[in-house]
Formats: structure tokens, sequence, C-alpha cells
């Protein structure tokens, strides 16, 4: 049998390679002529007759990724990790779970990641080259090169990017980005929001449709957000700025200035309100 693997001893491959010829049907010179020449020659035995598998088409490379799937996934059970089902499960060689942690379908994890132990993950999450602690759980979540500290709760259809940390015991909830940050111990994502360069403190609130506003067009800059601090609904903040711990925006505000701690911002236009606005009319007839 040829597995199409050799080991050869390099002084006696290098006698023998000047006495090919390619004298046959094909005009080939044939590496395997070379064990004839140097006629001494034995067999490896595997363990694993699937190592000589080869794929000369796209359905026997499916197969051969298939088999390499499932072969981390084997080795993952037998350490204490669950599966629901191995559906759409891809986990790369390099990738480290801790025990009694589930991994749901249609999830990928991939790279440098390590998972502790007791977490959930997925389902249809992505999660590459991040650190998780314990207990944590990750539904329908995106995450690279992010580091998520125990005891956290993410999504669902949340985003991790690059430099981001979430420390332990941080709530994120839907359709919540956040991007090179660091975010304190305890603090509430609720949804719809943006944290981009910013650092955020322990125990803060976050409202719906928040946005840390970081770049001009040219620079970008960070916000800083004390511990306890409030951030009302649909809150814009204009980086570079600071709010102070335990302070609170108002709901619609868009902040451009610093807010010390215990404060109250509202940083609102002045309403107008124009009566018997003749639109109005004309859209009700319409």
């Amino acid at each position: 049998m040829n597995s199409g693997a050799y080991w050869f001893n390099s002084e006696e491959l290098l006698k023998a390679l000047p006495k090919l010829t390619n004298k046959n049907a094909s005009g080939e010179f044939y590496l395997t002529d070379c064990v004839e020449l140097i006629g001494n020659a034995s067999a490896f035995l595997s363990e694993d007759p699937d190592i000589v598998l080869g794929a000369n088409s796209r359905r026997a490379l499916l197969e051969l990724n298939e088999k390499a799937r499932l072969k981390i996934l084997n080795k993952l059970m037998d350490d204490g990790v669950s599966f629901i089902t191995t559906d759409g499960i891809i986990i790369g060689t390099d990738v480290k779970i801790g025990c009694d942690t589930t991994v749901l379908p249609n999830t990928m994890i991939l790279g440098k990641t390590v998972i502790g132990k007791d977490c959930e993950i997925g389902a249809n999450s992505h999660i590459e080259d991040c650190t998780i602690g314990d207990n944590v759980i990750l539904n329908n979540v995106q995450a690279y090169s992010a580091v998520v500290e125990d005891n956290v709760k993410i999504g669902p259809f949340a985003q991790l990017r690059p430099g981001t940390v979430v420390r332990k015991g941080v709530k994120i909830g839907d359709f919540v980005e956040i991007k090179n940050s660091d975010i304190g111990e305890n603090t509430a994502v609720a949804h719809l929001t943006y944290l981009g360069d910013s650092n955020v403190g322990r125990g803060v609130n976050f409202g719906c449709g928040c946005v840390t506003a970081n770049y001009d067009g040219i620079n970008k800059y960070r916000t800083e957000i004390g511990d306890h601090a409030f951030i009302g609904c649909n809150t814009n903040l204009i980086a570079p700025v600071k709010i102070g711990e335990n302070a609170t925006t108002a709901a619609g505000s868009t902040i451009t200035k610093d807010v010390p701690e215990n404060s109250l911002a509202v940083e609102r236009g002045h309403a107008r309100i124009i009566e018997n606005w003749q639109k109005n009319f004309e859209r009700k007839k319409k």
C-alpha cells in the first residue's frame, strides 16, 4: 500500500535521485522508484487509518473535513464538553473549552480561543481569538479578539469587536456593538447601543439607543463614564467627553461637555410647536 508519505535517510536519498529515469508510460520521474533503488524500507503502522486518506475532489475534501471536525468534537466530549447536536458546529484545533460547557448548534469557535467552565455558547455564534471566563452565556454573538470575564450574559444579536474587555457580571442585550472598550463590572447595556473607544465604570446603566460618537471623520476619541452613571435612552456622547460617577444624562440628550459626578445633564434643542401645520391637512386629504 502506498500512503503517499515517505521518510528518507537524506544521504541515501541523495545517492538514489540521480539514478532515477523517466522510462515509463507517462514519462515522469517517480519518487517511489527510490524505494527500490535504496533497497531498504519498512512501513509505519498508524493507529488511525484516516491518516492516509487524500482528496482529489471537492466531495472527498468535504468528507475529510467532516472526519477532522468530528475528531475534535469527540475529544472535547471526552473532556466534559456537551453538545445537544453536532450540526453546524466547527471548532478549531487550538481551541480550549472547560468542562460542563455546552456548545449549541451553528456555532463556530476558531483561533486561539479559550472558554471556561459551565458556559453556554450559541446558538448561531462566531467566536474567534477570544478569552471567555466561567459561567458565561453567549447567545447569537459575534466576537473577535475580545475578553469576557466570569458570569457575563451577552445577546442575542450582539457583536464584540477587537480590543473589547467585558468585566464580571455585565449584561449586554440585543443589537449591541462594542468596539475597543472596557466595560466595568455589573454594567448593563440593554439594547440598540454602540459603544466605541470607551472606558465604562462599574454598575453603569445604558438605556435603549445610546451611542458614543467616537469619530469626527479624521480622528477617533475616547469616552469615559464613571461608576454607577445612568445614561438615558437615545443619549449621544460626543467624544472626547467624561461622565462623572453617579451622573445621569437625560433621555434624548446629545452630550458635548463633561458632566460632573452626581449631576443631571440635559442637552436638547428647544422645542417649537407649530399648530395647524398645513402639510398635516394635505396628508390627511391624500
